[in-house]
């Protein structure tokens, strides 16, 4: 599967904590997901850039372990559904997670930054309580 940049970092900074009013999926359990038009615009030019196909591939977005904060994100294309996947579709592109991962994401936003913070996608997750210093890597 190949892989997209991913970078985390905590929630913006000035924000009023609402809901967002657009951009959001809510699957059937009430999780939520936002992909920002930025990070919406970068994913669909690189699955035009890499040839795929959104039509007939996933997103892929998960939690593993590792960085020095103990979870990190992964995020890339997939043709496949496990047994504890669940997809929804956010922004006509189908998001697919394991149970384990949602419970991790839930409320986060997908972001793509090009700034002095580093380009690339940045999750944007309420639930993190630590990032560590090169903001690859969180912990609840």
């Amino acid at each position: 599967m190949p892989v997209i940049q991913v970078e985390t970092c905590s929630p913006c900074v000035g924000t009023d904590n609402t809901k967002p009013t657009k951009d959001i999926a809510v699957a059937e359990n009430l999780m939520e997901f936002q992909i920002t038009e930025k990070a919406l615009t970068k994913l669909k030019s690189t699955a035009r850039s890499e040839g795929v196909d959104l039509d007939s591939v996933m997103l892929r977005v998960a939690v593993v372990p590792g960085g020095c904060s103990g979870l990190t994100y992964d995020l890339g294309w997939d043709t496949s559904l496990g047994d504890a996947d669940e997809t929804m579709e956010v922004n006509g592109i189908r998001v697919v997670m394991d149970l384990k991962s949602r419970l991790y994401i839930d409320g986060t936003a997908l972001d793509f930054g090009d700034g002095l913070e580093g380009k690339g996608f940045h999750f944007d997750n309420p639930q993190a309580i630590r990032t560590c210093a090169c903001g690859e890597s969180f912990g609840l």
